[in-house]
């Protein structure tokens, strides 16, 4: 078994949490985000679909979910920076007795609100929520929608039905909203004791009726705190936005390539803005150009712009998977996302313009960034060199800069 490189992570570092189909690994920078160190692999030969940092009451916990066909799932945690982790001999995620379901998959683990520092949520395959109420010691079933009444009648997507998407409201305690695929949007307003669809305004492309309450195959939503009621959804073939909390939705796929993609993310302080990486073309093939862009919004989706400076426009055939795009929280924010290929992208000016920060990995299906350290004393610090908040996209000369498009690769840490 190969002997992972641990990283020295400190306080204020720039983490990467990259999960991949053959273990995980983490990627550390100074706020700069000028190079980069790469550590792991750690659980190597294991499927890591779902990555988290929870940094609330002081902690630095690194979260990940490691599955095997041999060991099936668990999640594992680390409080030293990824040099040791749980290894619980029973999984801590488990269907109560007499379910006749078995857990398959963990595709996504979602601390909760800063105000409930003990509270995180778990999303599984099959189609399930998980609760934890003390910090990740133990986990229960979500009852009410494990007992919706349309949980028989939700297909597999071609990932499986798997709970994917889990997105707290930061303004009412008792709102939850989930994405599955193939079921759709639901959500709750009274704590997680009744769900709705809210799928109105979503289509199934797939389906012989285009507008079904339930049954869509919804592959990312992602709201901004500052604004609880705008919700932006990535779907099988549509995107759309959301101004009532989920309540209908209206098509925003305005001058994008086509509208059918995995990632997305928000801007960390731009409400208006929102990254996402189409697939230019049917399904999971790539153009004959062999183009790499991500698409930015700076209106809520009333414009999309294409961001590929520093990535390959010729022979690239990659594909980037719904929870592979990430963003930290500087002044100018970073933007990060990883292929099917293998290759790790960053970008330290919004999107302005990318470099390679590792190649040569197994394919990554989830990156998570995050600022290491205590919440309330790291402070987002902005590099000389980067662009002011007004000048998004442009950097400031600097003398001695390298020229743009050169390289910059993680390299192992020691």
């Amino acid at each position: 078994m190969a002997t992972p490189r641990h990283l020295d992570v400190r306080d204020g570092d720039v983490l990467l949490m990259v999960g991949t189909m053959k273990g995980a690994f983490l990627a550390r920078s100074r706020p700069s985000r000028s190079s980069w160190e790469l550590g792991g692999p750690y659980f190597p030969g294991y499927a890591v679909y779902a990555m988290a940092y929870d940094g609330r009451e002081g902690r630095r916990r690194l979260w990940a979910g490691s599955s095997s066909m041999h060991w099936g799932a668990v999640v594992r945690s680390s409080d030293d920076g990824g040099r040791t982790w749980t290894n619980p001999e029973e999984a801590p995620i488990k269907f109560p007795e007499g379910s006749e379901l078995s857990l398959k998959q963990v595709w996504q683990i979602r601390p909760g609100r800063a105000e409930e520092p003990d509270i995180l949520y778990c999303g599984v395959e099959p189609a399930s929520l998980f609760e934890s109420r003390d910090g990740g010691e133990s986990w229960q079933l979500v009852q009410g929608l494990h007992d919706h009444p349309h949980r028989p009648k939700w297909e597999p997507g071609g990932g499986g039905l798997c709970l994917h998407t889990i997105v707290p409201d930061p303004a009412d305690r008792q709102r939850l909203l989930v994405a599955i695929s193939t079921g759709g949007v639901y959500r709750t307003d009274d704590g997680g004791r009744t769900w709705r669809a809210r799928n109105q305004g979503v289509r199934a492309q797939f389906l012989p009726g285009r507008h079904p309450e339930f049954g869509q195959c919804v592959h990312k939503v992602v709201r901004h705190p500052l604004r609880p009621d705008r919700l932006f959804l990535q779907n099988h073939w549509g995107l759309y936005r959301s101004d009532d909390a989920g309540d209908t939705w209206g098509d925003i796929a305005n001058g994008v390539p086509s509208d059918f993609g995995f990632a997305m993310e928000t801007h960390p302080h731009d409400p208006d803005s929102v990254y996402i990486v189409p697939i230019e073309s049917d399904e999971f093939r790539c153009p004959p150009e062999g183009r790499l862009r991500v698409f930015r919004t700076r209106d809520a989706g009333r414009s999309w712009q294409p961001l590929s400076r520093g990535l390959p426009q010729r022979g690239s055939y990659d594909v980037v998977l719904r929870d592979a795009l990430a963003a930290d929280t500087l002044e100018p924010a970073g933007i990060y996302f990883g292929t099917r290929g293998g290759k790790l992208f960053g970008s330290p000016d919004e999107g302005g313009s990318w470099e390679l920060v590792a190649d040569g990995l197994p394919p990554i299906v989830c990156v998570k960034a995050a600022i290491f350290g205590d919440l309330k004393s790291r402070r987002a610090r902005k590099p000389v060199h980067m662009a002011s908040p007004g000048r998004r996209g442009k950097k400031r000369p600097t003398p001695g800069k390298r020229a743009p498009g050169r390289r910059r690769r993680a390299r192992p840490a020691a």
